[in-house]
């Protein structure tokens, strides 16, 4: 093993400060698969339909290790969560104590930001239970349990363009636990429960828009996302709805 996984959870300056590109870390330990844990980072890990971040880390003699994606994971000792760096196959991870500067694939980190606030604003236009959903790269989607079809296309692209015109402004609350139970409708999707038992759970609200809470990196106004097209609904049962977008200037 290249270094036991310690105790302390990984900082996450991606939660406070997601505009954050890079960011000076320690390398703490990297595990049997060659995993590297740092004591801080801007990397985004896979949670909550979107995926983690991919880009590299910097050692103070010049090498580049580059990162594939970013997974949640815990201390071997049984200690604290926390995040773990996944290289791309055929790169040698520093060793733990090394100091790196973590850099994240900024376009695409952006990209998925814009996606996940818009699936936000897709959830507003579409007040049905959520039974599933995912953020990519550029476009996403939504699954609705909905009756009934008949849902348009071009309606929903013009309602989703109109509130992303608002420019409204995109920030974060913290709600505890109890509160949370108390208020059973902030949780729109059904496939995914919010993670509880630390006390606290994170809210995005959308001003005067959404409030739901999540764990994912958004932009700061709505107006960031730009224009975006339904570019498709599809029926996935009886009475799952899916319902696709894509940012239009996605390449």
């Amino acid at each position: 093993m290249a270094g036991q996984l310690s105790s302390p959870a990984t900082e996450t300056v991606f939660r406070d400060a997601p505009y954050d590109e890079s960011c000076a870390a320690t390398v703490l330990a990297v595990n049997e698969m060659g995993g590297i844990v740092l004591d801080r980072t801007v990397f985004y890990p896979t949670g909550g339909g979107q995926p983690g971040d991919s880009g590299v880390l910097r050692t103070e003699d010049g090498r580049e290790i580059s990162i594939a994606t970013t997974v949640k994971g815990r201390a071997e000792d049984g200690g604290a969560d926390v995040i773990v760096h996944v290289p791309a196959e055929g790169q040698t991870p520093p060793a733990p104590g090394n100091k790196v500067t973590a850099e994240i694939d900024w376009n695409r980190r952006h990209r998925m930001m814009r996606v996940h606030t818009c699936l936000h604003l897709l959830s507003a236009v579409l007040p049905y239970p959520v039974t599933g959903g995912q953020v990519n790269d550029g476009k996403g989607r939504l699954d609705f349990s909905i009756p009934e079809g008949g849902l348009d296309k071009e309606a929903i692209t013009a309602e989703l363009n109109r509130l992303i015109a608002t420019d409204s402004p995109v920030g974060d609350d913290w709600i505890s636990d109890d509160d949370l139970a108390a208020n059973p409708d902030l949780v729109k999707t059904m496939s995914v429960k919010p993670p509880t038992g630390a006390g606290r759970v994170r809210l995005i609200r959308i001003e005067g828009l959404d409030l739901q809470p999540c764990g994912g990196t958004h932009v700061a106004r709505t107006g960031e996302i730009g224009a975006v097209t339904v570019t498709k609904i599809e029926s996935k049962g009886r009475q799952n709805r899916r319902v696709a977008i894509a940012l239009n200037d996605n390449n």
